[in-house]
């Protein structure tokens, strides 16, 4: 019985310390690649936040202004909340609005990245964000949400 043991002892193995360190090497290559894409991912969520929140600022924003004879004037994110209630408390603003323009403006708090939705006088809308390039910012003139 005691040698059985002592030959079942001596059979089993361990790993070797160059084995422990490949596997180390590759699981440091794996953690190399993936966590860059996941912080990746997490900006392009906080930014997809910030552009549904300045587009529905702007449907509020329309419903505000055909209920008041298709002026803008007098638009605060108050109201705006009064008319969708989903609109976040902080993060969003949308200045002082004229009677035909207005300017939306929604912060993505992850990269410092700013959304704003224009409409100038002409109805003419455009979408420029702050780095173009950068998260769910485009690069070039296009902007983000035309």
């Amino acid at each position: 019985m005691i040698n059985k043991l002592r030959v079942r002892a001596q059979s089993e193995s361990g790993f070797t310390l160059v084995e422990l360190l490949v596997v180390m090497l590759i699981l440091g290559l794996l953690a190399a690649i993936a966590i860059p894409a996941f912080f990746n991912q997490r900006d392009k969520a906080a930014d997809a936040k910030a552009k549904t929140t300045a587009k529905t600022v702007q449907t509020a924003m329309e419903t505000y202004a055909t209920d008041n004879n298709g002026a803008y004037t007098g638009a605060t994110v108050t109201l705006l909340r009064a008319i969708e209630p989903t609109i976040p408390a902080t993060g969003v603003s949308v200045g002082t609005p004229g009677a035909k323009t207005y300017t939306i403006v929604a912060d993505s708090t992850v990269v410092e990245q700013t959304f704003t939705i224009n409409r100038a006088d002409t109805g003419a809308v455009t979408y420029p964000c702050t780095v173009a390039g950068k998260g769910g910012c485009p690069s070039g003139t296009a902007g983000w949400g035309g």
